[in-house]
């Protein structure tokens, strides 16, 4: 044993610590891989060993891979080992390793629950610190409801390390288990007034960042909060107190009024920036909230802007971007304070950081007004000129669009001037903005009818140009514009100047380069100008010039009849084969001018941004549904090789190919040299070819050695605007323009104003009255605003499905914080029992328990052993003595803070100096007064009336009776908790004054089931249930039952695997593979396993085509078999049966309530009323609210909070069954569904 251990000693100190292992690693740089591989070779085998040292050591070798990219999932188990070490400094390497490999997914956290739990409640600080430090890394919704109640009660632990660290791993045991935020708010609550700075500010961390999800709930802490903010002078925890006044101040706009003088005096006083930033960003909310009761605010807002001018002053790039950022928030409800510092504004478009121009450019969106976006866009204009990179450039050209357009063009005063600034964008090279280009001159020519005649003057001219713009052939290029252009020429071809010039110039050879959705709108309106053209041409009696257009067009449309693009050449075949009649007719002197225009008549209004979204769902349409049957898996074809090549592999092919092509590619040194020598002697008999050095040969061989020619690279040159483009596009007009006219304009306006300021103290009131605002630049054309949307439908109606969309988690912690625990969200104390009662939980009723209670832990005392509860940090031993002398004084506490349950929010705003005293009008967040209280008081005064009545009682009488309170008391909670039969539920909820239903439904006597037949074969049988929980939505399990028929066969490695749909996806642990069967069959058994699916929509049933594949195997040998299965999963399987009182179905119920669907069925039944109400509520999985004679309502809600209310009636043999739900197709579905069972 001795030499043993001596071996032991030597091999860890053979072994290869942390610093070892790093210093390893960068001897190894060139075999890095290799050296790490022989490290976890050691490391697997140190894991191996019994030394709890060396499985430390390991442990933190694996960490260290473990951040260099190595998985260490395969060590988990003997992570575990290490975190239950007994030496702190085992302890705590394996929790570190831990909090960075271990995740949600880990199997083997189940098995450190315990664990973990006697960690936390240990006695020693610092093992439950790193207890609680690893476990908010890895927590998991398991983990989290099973601590919940240890990790409470550690946040009243005299040690303030604890109560830090407790509460801060609250906020993620709330994320994972909501439930556990009602019973320990209190004690979260009290801790904001806690002793311990830190303590403090991890309770203020904590309960911001819920606030931040929720912020109503946290309300009524607005008098605590305030105190601290004003008594605090931790900058961090104000910057958080202060970011939760800025999400209440919305809420409680009477909060705002006092606090905007301590934010004033902290914007004055703090040379934190980081503070000072918040402190403007709530000011700025505070004065939003109460803008209507505070008019004479401005002083507060020119303190912001200046502080934040000096912010975007600043030489550090981070304070520049929260200056703009702020300057963008004042800028929506006060944008004159922001326009008055647009020049600092434009000077940050000159910054060399991208991300401080782009928010400059947000800002210049808000500060345009009539008067200066003429200004601004020219600005911009030259900005874009000199920008460096096309994305920048496309930013600012989308940018220049994004502020014209805005509101309607609510800011552009003169069309012509807009038409030419996106006319001369196009000038702009390699943009990637063609389409939006080409969308919004459709857009302006459109809807502004006055400026049409200018815009399509202008395309015209594009068009006549249009091989300056067929260089750049692709998508979403400036390309896209000749596509706005052909389309406006045409539609609008009466008013071209030209329109035989206009249609020779979509014959332009270079046309066809163009892409294909181009090509096709030139083909279209090409017969659009032709008929314009001949209308004029029969009207002015022209007829040989009608003959003549048409033949340009029979000779030039066969250019895109042979187009490689299907659409151009559909359209240009159809034009030729009308132009064709069209001919004929004339032939015959038929006139078809005004035929041909008919093709063509009618105005076209723009589509609505969301008509599509409002096109409504025909019903019984499934837009996920295979409208055919589903492709099949490719199958591989063998042969393919025989029939296209000669027998070679195809990469074989490629590679003598390819070969080939480098071959003829690359030239031999001599011909190279030949080259060389030709070029030479070009340049020397060359007279304009300038000479290096002088005619030498000699020269001139050394710096054709010095310079290769070959090897120069060829670059592009990056210039904002074409060169060649600008050159060929004359005619267009320039925004320059306009801008100098209306700065003329503006310039005499001011002169007149002067003189009119001359005439005396009345000049000068009329003038300084008489100055022009905004509003009374009226523009010079009228904006249409007519959008073509469908039937029925309107562009105002509401479109907000994605906003309603909000976070699962968010919703869960949406909790009203503000009424008291009930009895089942009290803190469970731990239990224990004496062997021999055998006490086990009461089932709990499916469906009936919607509230999770949070868990208790019971132990077995036998004989002697007698597992103690354990202590907290020590303190519960001297706490116990004083819980004895506070119990009567506790209790007398409660009964009066029950008593002043109904003071109102505003009340204790008024207390705190926060407001005025509240009036009953303002009163509005008051709760009600509740009952309980009344009813404690009246039996208080009954006892106490008892007691009174009989003043004559002796003292043995009295002592005798205190004794039996006493033995009362204390029996009384295990009265609670046993049975006669042995069977008690300690979590219980015990509800009083409840009435028992009359209606309870006997179900036992109709042998109902849920199971259904899946698939069978002569080996195989398979029945399923779906099952389904209000706590997760889109989960729907389903359990499948497997039975072997076979008597002399095992089925053993069974796959089961899902064809997934759009909507309901089989969970796998990776994609596209099967779900192995956790078990085989021996011959006459079966067997249950669960599956996971994740569905979206509830609304249509679901069917899914699946296979299971298993082996048979018996004595001879073993096969493998295939069978196929339909799973068919109703709609009414995603119900769950929630009791629903008589009062709350009438408020659904009501007109103005959510259910708007409707349906009805009838059916004949020839059971009585009891048997087939009993067999409709276990098939709909509802609950009976009401039940009179022959009729009876029921209600059932889907686990996507889908309400279905039913009210059934029989009379004689017709049972009606009416629906009303919030959806139309799931309401249809189910009623359907259940008719068929009951028929």
């Amino acid at each position: 044993m001795a030499l043993k251990r001596v071996k032991m000693n030597i091999d860890r100190v053979l072994d290869k610590n942390l610093q070892d292992l790093v210093r390893g690693i960068r001897n190894h740089k060139d075999e890095e891989s290799k050296y790490i591989s022989d490290c976890l070779d050691e490391i697997k085998q140190e894991l191996k060993s019994g030394d709890h040292q060396a499985k430390s050591n390991a442990v933190g070798k694996l960490l260290y891979l473990q951040m260099l990219g190595y998985e260490i999932s395969w060590a988990a188990f003997n992570i575990i080992e290490v975190m239950s070490s007994s030496k702190f400094t085992q302890k705590r390497i394996g929790y570190l390793t831990a909090s960075q490999s271990f995740h949600a997914d880990t199997d083997v956290l189940m098995l450190a629950t315990n664990m973990i739990r006697k960690d936390i409640c240990s006695s020693q600080m610092y093992d439950s610190g790193v207890a609680l430090s690893g476990l908010a890394c890895f927590t998991t919704p398991d983990l989290a409801q099973d601590l919940a109640n240890d990790i409470m009660s550690l946040m009243t632990s005299t040690r303030p390390y604890l109560r830090k660290k407790a509460i801060l791993l609250m906020y993620k045991i709330y994320l994972n288990y909501p439930d556990a935020l009602r019973p320990s708010f209190p004690r979260l609550k009290e801790r904001l007034e806690d002793t311990d700075p830190g303590v403090q500010c991890a309770a203020v961390n904590v309960i911001c960042e819920l606030a931040r999800k929720n912020p109503k709930n946290y309300l009524s802490l607005a008098p605590t909060f305030f105190k601290l903010m004003t008594n605090s002078s931790n900058n961090w925890m104000l910057i958080k107190i202060i970011k939760l006044f800025g999400a209440l101040t919305p809420l409680e706009p009477r909060l705002g009024k006092k606090l905007i003088e301590p934010l004033t005096n902290l914007i004055h006083s703090t040379s934190a920036m980081s503070l000072l930033y918040e402190c403007i960003n709530t000011v700025i909310a505070v004065l939003v909230s109460i803008s209507t009761d505070l008019p004479n605010h401005t002083t507060s807002v020119q303190l912001c802007v200046q502080k934040l001018r000096v912010l975007i002053e600043d030489s550090d790039q981070n304070l520049k971007y929260l200056g703009l950022l702020a300057f963008g928030k004042i800028l929506k409800s006060h944008p004159k304070s922001v326009q008055a510092h647009k020049d600092l504004v434009l000077q940050c478009l000159d910054d060399r950081d991208e991300s401080i121009r782009l928010r400059a450019l947000d800002l210049l969106y808000g500060m345009v007004s009539k008067k200066n976006l003429m200004e601004i866009v020219r600005k911009l204009m030259v900005h874009m000129e000199k920008a460096e990179g096309t994305t920048y450039r496309d930013e600012l050209m989308n940018k220049v669009i994004e502020i014209c357009t805005q509101n309607n063009y609510q800011h552009v005063v003169n069309f012509e001037w807009y038409v030419s600034v996106l006319v001369e964008l196009t000038k702009m090279k390699d943009t990637q903005h063609g389409k939006l280009l080409a969308d919004h001159m459709m857009d302006v020519a459109i809807r502004v009818v006055a400026i049409r005649k200018f815009a399509v003057g202008q395309m015209a001219i594009l068009l006549e140009n249009s091989h300056l713009f067929a260089h750049n052939s692709q998508r979403k290029g400036i390309c896209e514009i000749l596509f706005a252009a052909a389309w406006l020429c045409g539609e609008y071809a009466e008013l071209l100047p030209n329109a035989l010039e206009s249609l020779e110039a979509m014959f332009k050879p270079k046309v066809t380069s163009l892409p294909g959705h181009v090509q096709s709108v030139f083909v279209q309106n090409i017969v659009k100008l032709y008929s314009a053209i001949i209308m004029k041409a029969e009207v002015d009696g022209d007829e040989a010039k009608v003959r003549e257009v048409g033949q340009i067009l029979l000779d030039k449309l066969p250019m895109f009849a042979q187009s490689s693009d299907l659409e151009v050449q559909e359209r240009a075949c159809s034009a030729l084969q009308l132009l064709k009649y069209i001919h004929k007719l004339l032939d015959k002197g038929v006139p078809v001018s005004e035929e041909v225009s008919f093709l063509f008549a009618g105005d076209l209004n723009p589509v609505a941004v969301k008509a599509q979204k409002k096109v409504p769902i025909p019903e019984g349409l499934d837009l996920d549904q295979w409208i055919n049957k589903p492709p099949s898996k490719p199958v591989e074809v063998q042969n393919k090789a025989s029939i296209f090549s000669s027998g070679k592999d195809d990469s074989v092919l490629r590679g003598e190919s390819e070969k080939k092509r480098r071959k003829a590619k690359e030239l031999s040194e001599e011909e190279l040299k030949a080259q060389r020598e030709a070029r030479l002697q070009a340049q020397a008999s060359n007279p304009h070819y300038l000479k290096l050095g002088g005619p030498s040969p000699r020269k001139a061989e050394k710096a054709e050695e010095i310079i290769n020619v070959d090897d120069i690279p060829i670059e592009t040159l990056d210039i904002g605007m074409d060169i060649e483009m600008s050159k060929g596009l004359d005619g267009l007009a320039s925004s320059d323009k306009y801008y100098l006219e209306a700065m003329n304009a503006e310039k005499s306006k001011r002169k007149q104003k002067r003189k009119e300021g001359k005439k005396g103290k009345k000049g000068k009131k009329k003038s300084s009255a008489a100055v022009a605002s905004d509003d009374e630049i009226t523009p010079t054309h009228h904006v249409s605003s007519v959008v073509d949307m469908p039937e029925g439908m309107t562009a105002a109606d509401s479109d907000n499905e994605d906003d309603d969309q909000k976070d699962e988690i968010i919703k869960k912690l949406d909790i009203n914080l503000d009424e008291p625990l009930r009895d089942d969200e009290k803190l469970p104390t731990r239990q224990h029992r004496v062997e021999g009662t055998h006490v086990l939980p009461e089932p709990v009723d499916n469906g009936s328990a919607i509230l999770e209670k949070l868990p208790t832990r019971q132990h077995r005392v036998e004989g002697t052993h007698v597992l103690p509860e354990p202590v907290d940090n020590g303190s519960a031993i001297l706490e116990k003595k004083k819980k004895k002398k506070k119990k009567e004084k506790s209790s007398s506490k409660q009964a009066k803070s029950e008593r002043s349950g109904s003071k109102s929010l505003s009340a204790e705003l008024a207390q705190a100096g926060i407001i005025d005293t509240p009036s009953s009008a303002l009163d509005l967040l008051s709760p009600p007064d509740t009952s309980s209280s009344t009813v404690e008081s009246a039996a208080a005064r009954l006892t106490n009336g008892s007691n009174d009545a009989s003043p004559n009682t002796s003292k043995k009488e009295k002592s005798r009776d205190k004794k039996k309170s006493k033995s009362s008391k204390r029996h009384k909670d295990k009265s609670l908790y046993e049975v006669a039969e042995g069977v008690t539920t300690p979590s219980k909820e015990h509800l009083s004054g409840t009435a028992t239903p009359t209606n309870i439904l006997d179900l036992s006597s109709l042998n109902l089931t849920n199971y259904r037949k899946l698939a069978a074969d002569e080996n195989l049988s398979m029945e399923f249930e779906a099952r389904v929980s209000m706590q997760q939505a889109n989960t729907l399990v389903v359990s499948v039952v497997f039975e072997n028929l076979n008597s002399s066969c095992t089925l053993k490695s069974m796959d089961f695997n899902i064809l997934d749909s759009m909507n309901t996806k089989l969970v796998r642990e990776t994609s596209d593979t099967a779900v192995k069967v956790p078990f085989e069959l021996m011959p006459l058994v079966r067997n249950e396993a669960q599956f996971v699916f994740s569905v979206q929509s509830l609304s249509l049933p679901q069917k899914l085509k699946g296979t299971l594949v298993y082996i048979l195997k018996d004595q001879e040998g073993s096969s493998q078999q295939k069978l196929d299965f339909r799973l068919v999963i109703p709609c009414r399987d995603f119900l769950v049966a929630v009791p629903c009182s008589a009062d709350s179905l009438a408020q659904l119920l009501a007109p103005e309530g959510q259910l708007t669907a409707k349906y009805s069925k009838r059916l004949t039944v020839k059971t009585d009323f009891k048997t087939t109400l009993a067999k409709l509520s276990f098939y709909a999985h509802a609950h009976v609210v009401e039940q009179m004679d022959n009729t009876a309502s029921l209600y059932a809600s889907s686990t996507q909070g889908h309400h279905v209310c039913l009210l059934v009636k029989l009379q004689g043999e017709l049972l009606s069954i009416d629906g009303k739900s919030s959806d139309s197709s799931f309401l249809s579905n189910v009623i359907d569904e259940v008719t068929e069972l009951l028929k």
